[in-house]
């Protein structure tokens, strides 16, 4: 068994060193985010700050990167979060991640900081530390143009180098958006990491696995979510769904719901902007929107950005919205963080607390704004820190929309009440993504499973939790997991009774959802309906994965990360949400309309097998076999 190989270098000494992943930590933890929080856990003590020399990041891939498997091109940063204090994982598209597997190394472990501005450079195996000042101050386009043409390359902007909390790093127009990635790498003085080679992924059985990939390959581009909507919209699609489910944040989510909200949505943007659908290597679904934006074709914006520079601040303008997305793209600012923020800072002006210069219904001023906080100018720099931070130094507290730290995503949890729950017990905060997106089976799907009831929502939360967790460790991308919901229900439709009969059944599957956790070790079967993925593991690298086992990775990857939090001082006080969601009704007098976070909490903890102060029992971490 070939096992991962990882290039350790120390930033402040220029030194570096191969750390071979062992036999035992590969079957275990597998790659990806999974792996690296292991690795954290081993090789950091608690309490470090996550910009100082000391702070550790790994950037990774998964053991499918470079293997021609649908949609395994993305790759994984991981690193004590900027934005929280506990843990953070970004994950990214783009070349990077292709190049450094075919340059040598599944993973890079960078400690220290550099005396300069520096690159990064690995070609085929080795390592060099090169001078990278000429490149400090350029945005992130201007830096990958300068950079050799056919290098993967993952680099920073100016607000990395001037440590806004939440910036991001990207690879060509691929972003790791969330924690602070760019932060991180600013504080080393790196610049950019860059990576070249000709290797070619080693896989166990090539033959059965190609065969698996052209029947796989076929499923998703048969499938009405990722052969036909993620190509059709891309994520932006989402935008109306989530109107019409009165899910869609609005006014710093105040309602949720805008009238507005067609003039941003995906039809409007496939019909008024759209040049032509693109996507990541070898990934089929190709959901990547390209529009032109002063002359020249660019990225267009996903669902998260238009929701958060469109309706969340009162904004029906999409060019405006085209145009904010590209500068922060060009800053290396995570949308979602900064939007969040400035709809924060919009509504403390409201309020009569303090004046950025920022408001609803004019997004005029946030061009000028967003340089500003990238560079950190007077008082923008308090918008740079964040949500938390700022509610903490003006107030607002009920109506910094955050978790732990982290902004939350575009999903108005009120009307989502199991996302609320995912949301509150995400280990890096506020993510649609690691909460396990029980928006998909609530609010914007073709499944609805009673979107304000807390029945079942902890054992589903749980289950879709380990799940995504187990794909992003083996370095999928999170749509291709979509395909598990069977074609029948989007061919019958949401109003079908088969449908409403299913959302019902759903409802009440919690015993049943208990069952299948405490049973997955006797799943020793692969179905190319179901997961995929573990049947590509399996080929791929001769490790004797299955469907149960798949799901226990991921579970095992979930607990790792909680317990990195526990030692980080992050406890069940922190899995909460700001009080408009919890207390405050959406519709008023309705107290259906809130999140009952009180109530499903217990249960959530009961289910994962932790106490009721959120800590895994020992029989749990002893199950999971985490040392």
């Amino acid at each position: 068994m070939n096992t991962p190989i990882y290039l350790k270098i120390d930033l402040s000494t220029g030194k570096s060193e191969k750390y071979i992943v062992s036999e035992e930590y590969f079957q275990k933890y597998l790659g990806g985010k999974t792996l690296a929080c292991k690795l954290l856990l081993d090789m950091t003590e608690a309490g470090i700050d996550p910009l100082s020399p000391e702070a550790m990041i790994i950037i990774n891939t998964g053991p499918m990167n470079n293997t021609g498997a649908p949609s395994s091109s993305r790759f994984n940063l991981s690193f004590k979060n900027v934005l929280t204090g506990g843990i953070a994982s970004s994950n990214c598209g783009g070349q990077f991640g292709v190049m450094l597997k075919r340059a040598g190394y599944d993973g890079l472990i960078l400690t220290g900081k550099a005396n300069k501005p520096s690159v990064i450079e690995i070609v085929d195996g080795e390592f060099f530390l090169k001078d990278g000042k000429d490149l400090w101050g350029l945005d992130m386009e201007e830096t990958q143009q300068r950079l050799p043409k056919h290098y993967g390359k993952l680099v920073i902007g100016p607000a990395g180098e001037n440590l806004v909390k939440y910036a991001s790093a990207g690879s060509g127009e691929r972003m790791a958006g969330r924690c602070g990635a760019g932060a991180v790498l600013g504080s080393k003085n790196i610049k950019a990491v860059i990576a070249y080679g000709t290797r070619r992924a080693e896989i166990f059985e090539k033959e059965k696995f190609q065969r698996h990939i052209r029947r796989w390959v076929k499923l998703l581009r048969d499938h009405p979510m990722t052969g036909e909507s993620l190509p059709k919209y891309g994520t932006a699609g989402l935008l109306n769904k989530a109107n019409a489910t009165f899910s869609l944040p609005t006014h710093n989510f105040k309602v949720g719901h805008s009238s507005k909200a067609n003039y941003v949505s995906g039809e409007t943007l496939a019909k008024t902007r759209l040049i032509r659908n693109s996507g990541c290597i070898s990934c089929p679904i190709r959901c990547e929107r390209r529009v032109k934006h002063k002359g020249k074709e660019i990225k267009g914006p996903e669902f998260e950005t238009l929701g958060f520079f469109g309706p969340n601040i009162d904004s029906a303008d999409l060019d405006a919205i085209i145009n904010l997305n590209y500068i922060c793209d060009l800053l290396g600012m995570d949308t979602i963080s900064v939007a969040a923020s400035i709809a924060f800072a919009m509504e403390l002006k409201d309020k009569g607390i303090m004046d950025f210069g920022l408001s609803f219904g004019d997004p005029s001023t946030l061009e000028d704004a967003l340089y500003k906080i990238a560079n950190r100018e007077g008082i923008y720099s308090d918008i740079a820190d964040g949500t938390k931070a700022m509610s903490e130094k003006y107030g607002g507290e009920e109506f910094a929309m955050h978790s732990k730290g982290l902004e939350l995503a575009s999903y108005e949890p009120r009307r989502s009440v199991g996302m609320g729950l995912g949301y509150a017990t995400s280990n890096r905060g506020g993510c649609h993504l690691n909460g396990g997106y029980l928006a998909l089976l609530e609010s914007v799907g073709v499944l609805s499973v009673d979107p304000q009831s807390p029945k079942s929502k902890a054992e589903l939360t749980v289950l879709m939790q380990n799940v995504l967790e187990a794909v992003s460790s083996a370095g999928f991308c999170l749509f291709t997991a979509q395909a598990h919901i069977p074609k029948l229900f989007f061919k019958l439709g949401p109003y079908h009774p088969i449908t409403r009969m299913t959302n019902r059944i759903l409802k009440h599957s919690g015993g049943l959802i208990r069952l299948l956790l405490k049973s997955l070790s006797l799943m020793k079967f692969n179905s190319m309906l179901l997961f995929p993925h573990a049947e590509a593991v399996r080929l791929v690298t001769g490790i004797p994965m299955y469907t149960g086992s798949f799901i226990i990775l991921g579970e095992r990857s979930f607990n790792l990360e909680r317990l990195y939090n526990l030692r980080e001082g992050l406890a069940a006080k922190d899995d909460s949400l700001p009080d408009r969601l919890t207390k405050t009704p959406q519709i008023e007098g309705e107290m259906d309309t809130v999140v009952p976070l009180d109530t499903m909490l217990p249960q959530y903890y009961k289910v994962r097998g932790w106490d009721e102060n959120g800590v895994p029992r020992e029989k749990t971490i002893k199950r999971l076999g985490i040392e």
